[in-house]
């Protein structure tokens, strides 16, 4: 078979010319070649046989060699590997326990497999090296823009050469409207780098806020040197966009900073987003300011702000309900993300007639309720009563203060609320009872009796009826059995949870890792960055309690 001769020489060139190419440590390369060398030494002598290979960093020399350890007789396990002390001392008269007998072997001539062998073992140690350095070149430039050269385009993924990587633009990370070529340069930005088997993936956006955020401090200098902060941004890609800045310096405009000298600065932003609309807003920490800030260039002449819902209602001008709301809902929407509330827009006229109903709606119910005239009816609503609890619970001072109203008047009205209450709480309980809702259920944390009689009118009667809901049954919009209530979503899991744990079907670890997940702190036992674990955790707690609410359903029928 014909051999391959490789010089000393040409091993250093090799290992020097590598290094150079990929971008990494010679030593990485000749340790690469070590391995080759011996995995290629093993496959001729043997590969039970301990062998080992080193090249001499100066010199190229190749040394070849078979390695035995000098044991104890009671440790010997191996007799090819190992070498009892007695045995060691006829070759070596100095030998101890613990270290290697060195026989050195004849060079060896690489035929075509092992050559071959030897090349795939150099290259995959290369590539695996050239990997963790790309990973560890990119792993902390997350949220940086970069420049690269679009390398191809598959089903409207894109795949970027950075030069010394590659990046991945999603086909939803793309500007809509936005087509690349091959050859085409492009500016993005990384959100994401991970180490996976097949190799460091760098994922890059043109469509995350970010990138607009990090366009705009390569334009402005005050928001390089931290003079001017972009608080939010919210972005239409392609469209419309949204940022709020604030400037840390009164004497510094953030807006017109931005905007630069004929709107410079912007318009370098706007032509490398395609043309995208951008709106500067001053930021401020007032909420209804804010939004206020945000709805612009509309404007507005109320808001009244519900934090409980975390809902604005804000009130404009007839005329300036279109440009309020925006092409398709879009600058209402672009509001809303920027400010984080659920923005509703009416205007003056409506605002009136949605008050105006609210007002007679909560007048009815006190006449009702209380059994009073129209007029005390109304006065209890104008002075902002809203409910009978109110009125039982409140002091009397309270209430004898209302113009018209004396100490017996406010008497009389706690009293004919808390019987009122009463007589309430006994109809709801009688009815609970009717329904065949269960003592178990009732006693569950959270659940009203009119929440209780809603439940059995849905035909959900005992604790392992509401553990085999899911949340979204009891809160959605549109057929949630406690839609009416003041019920959010996370409430609801952590109340089904709760039944879940009540009926048997999920553990008290797991109860506990469902809280902390939802109050976003780690859960016991997690490692660092273990992203996945919440994610399966509740996906593992929700498949048990579905298999144990298919066990119990025949049970329930019975």
């Amino acid at each position: 078979m014909e051999g391959v001769t490789i010089t000393r020489t040409d091993m250093l060139a090799v290992a020097d010319a590598v290094a150079r190419e990929k971008s990494i440590e010679r030593e990485l390369v000749l340790e690469a070649m070590e391995q080759a060398i011996q995995k290629a030494g093993r496959s001729k002598y043997g590969h039970e046989h301990d062998i080992r290979a080193q090249i001499d960093r100066k010199t190229g020399e190749i040394v070849l060699a078979r390695y035995i350890e000098v044991v104890a007789p009671e440790e010997l396990e191996n007799e090819v590997t190992q070498v009892t002390l007695d045995q060691a001392r006829k070759k070596k008269p100095d030998a101890e326990i613990g270290e290697f007998l060195v026989d050195r072997l004849p060079p060896i001539d690489f035929g075509r497999i092992a050559a071959q062998t030897a090349k795939q073992v150099i290259v995959q140690k290369v590539r695996e090296a050239e990997r963790q350095r790309q990973f560890e070149e990119y792993k902390d430039r997350v949220g940086e823009i970069v420049n690269g050269i679009v390398k191809r385009v598959e089903f409207g993924n894109v795949t970027v050469d950075l030069g010394r990587a590659e990046a991945m633009m999603r086909r939803d990370e793309v500007i809509p409207r936005e087509h690349f070529k091959r050859g085409d340069r492009v500016r993005c930005f990384i959100y994401d780098v991970r180490e996976e088997p097949r190799g460091p993936q760098i994922f890059v956006s043109r469509t995350r806020p970010e990138f607009m955020a990090s366009l705009f401090a390569q334009e402005v200098s005050e928001i390089y040197d931290g003079v001017i902060e972009i608080r939010r941004v919210a972005r239409d890609p392609g469209s419309r966009a949204k940022i709020a800045v604030i400037s840390n310096d009164s004497s510094v405009d953030p807006i017109g900073a931005c905007v630069g000298m004929r709107g410079s600065r912007v318009q370098a932003v706007v032509a490398e987003l395609q043309g995208e609309k951008i709106d500067i807003i001053p930021w401020s920490p007032e909420d209804a300011t804010f939004v206020v800030n945000a709805l612009a260039p509309a404007e507005v002449t109320k808001v009244v702000m519900d934090e409980e819902t975390n809902t604005i209602e804000v009130v404009v001008p007839d005329d300036q309900l279109s440009l309020a709301i925006g092409r398709r809902g879009q600058n209402v929407r672009l509001a809303s993300m920027l400010t984080g509330w659920n923005i509703d827009i009416m205007t003056e006229d409506q605002e009136s007639e949605k008050r105006q109903a609210e007002f007679n709606e909560r007048s009815d119910a006190f006449m009702v309720a209380l059994d009073v005239d129209d007029v005390i009816a109304r006065l209890l609503v104008t002075e902002g009563f809203t409910s009978v609890e109110e009125v039982a619970y409140v002091p009397l001072e309270e209430l004898a203060v209302i113009e018209g109203f004396d100490e017996e008047i406010a008497e009389e009205l706690s009293a004919r609320a808390s019987a009122y209450l009463e007589a309430e709480a006994k109809r709801l309980e009688e009815r609970r009872r009717e329904l065949g809702v269960t003592d178990e259920l009732a006693e569950m944390e959270g659940l009203t009796a009119p929440m209780l009689v809603a439940l059995g009118e849905n035909e959900v009667r005992s604790l392992e009826d509401f553990a085999g809901l899911a949340a979204d049954e009891l809160t959605s919009p549109e057929d949630g059995i406690l839609k009416e209530f003041d019920l959010d979503e996370q409430r609801a899991t952590e109340m089904v949870m709760n039944a879940r744990f009540a009926a048997g079907w999920i553990t008290e670890e797991d109860l506990t890792r469902l809280r902390a997940e939802m109050a976003g702190e780690p859960l016991p036992g997690d490692a660092p960055g273990d992203e996945a674990s919440d994610e399966e955790t509740l996906t593992r707690i929700e498949a048990e309690a579905g298999a144990d609410a298919a066990a119990t359903a025949p049970e329930r029928e019975a």
